[in-house]
């Protein structure tokens, strides 16, 4: 996967149970949208690389030209950076640039299946978070999801294929999982004091799309690719057109309806259901890439949908004063 806005004042005030209901479909169809948008990044990646684009630039275009499009964003919230000016920096690194850039870095000694089973650790991580830096109760069910989660995303990515051990490699994936922890961290930190979340993004990919800059190096990339086109099973797509799918779909669609979905959630509930993404991916492969499914993929996704409803559809833990989940008995000053 590929995470964002402010340190807020949360309101806990008792509300009606239907309320509370529909805040957290509205957050559980929001994450589905955005795991569904990430989700479709690599099918479109796969044939710019294969065309002849560097993986590091790929993800370079993508944030570049996605934090062009929300630079009307930046502008509207110019004080931003003024008054969060940590926050920003923060989501940049760890949401946008960390996570892509260790996971990349991941895969170039690592089995991709592997190097996104470890990231996709990070609910697991979200947990440990909420219960011993937070200090509050997680409940059996939110646990019990992390693991079918876990297990399950195991047998999409066929883990034990090809598995090889390299300690640096896995030190790369385990630190994508840590930034993607930063994301959903991130994210439950918006609201209130007129800092609009979307606005944060759009400095967040800013301020990606800048560390990338240094990392990737643009100006050695081939950029007669984007004018051609590439295969997609067979058939010629253009590479424009692939291009623009994981800016504006894979990229700024996913990472505001993410956003959101976090804010109506909490961090732990939303990671869960982001395991989707990698059921997503593999799905959008086979039908778009002609990469078959296999029994254990097919089992492992069925697992995965079982651990992500579970996790969401957790009550908070009995005899607790606080709420598992902030979007659950908690009202919100909305954000937009």
């Amino acid at each position: 996967m590929e995470g964002d806005a402010h340190v807020a004042r949360w309101h806990h005030v008792p509300v009606r149970t239907t309320d509370t209901s529909h805040g957290k479909g509205l957050g559980l169809s929001l994450a589905l949208g955005s795991a569904l948008a990430f989700g479709g990044s690599g099918v479109a990646a796969k044939p710019l690389i294969e065309a002849g684009l560097a993986p590091l630039h790929v993800v370079w275009l993508r944030v570049a030209a996605a934090a062009l499009v929300m630079l009307p964003l930046a502008v509207r919230h110019r004080d931003l950076p003024r008054r969060r000016p940590a926050l920003l920096a923060g989501f940049g690194l760890l949401a946008v640039a960390g996570v892509q850039a260790c996971y990349f870095a991941a895969i170039s000694r690592i089995p991709v299946g592997v190097a996104l089973l470890v990231e996709y650790l990070a609910p697991a991580l979200v947990l440990g978070w909420v219960r011993f830096v937070q200090r509050r109760p997680v409940t059996r069910a939110a646990a019990l999801g992390v693991v079918l989660a876990a297990g399950g995303l195991a047998c999409v990515v066929e883990v034990w294929s090809g598995l090889r051990f390299d300690a640096l490699g896995l030190v790369l994936a385990l630190g994508a999982a840590c930034c993607q922890v930063g994301y959903f961290v991130l994210a439950d930190h918006g609201g209130g004091e007129g800092a609009d979340p979307l606005g944060v993004i759009a400095y967040g990919l800013l301020v990606g799309a800048v560390l990338l800059t240094v990392v990737a190096r643009p100006w050695e990339m081939d950029w007669s690719v984007l004018g051609g086109s590439a295969r997609m099973n067979g058939a010629a797509v253009p590479a424009a057109v692939l291009l623009g799918w994981i800016v504006l779909v894979a990229t700024v669609v996913a990472y505001v309806t993410g956003v959101m979905s976090v804010r109506r959630l909490s961090p732990q509930v939303a990671g869960v259901v982001a395991c989707l993404e990698a059921v997503v991916a593999t799905v959008l492969a086979w039908v778009l890439l002609g990469e078959r499914l296999g029994a254990p993929q097919v089992v492992g996704g069925v697992v995965v949908l079982a651990g992500a409803f579970i996790a969401q559809s957790s009550a908070p833990a009995k005899g607790s004063a606080e709420p598992l989940a902030r979007g659950e008995g908690v009202v919100r000053e909305p954000a937009v």
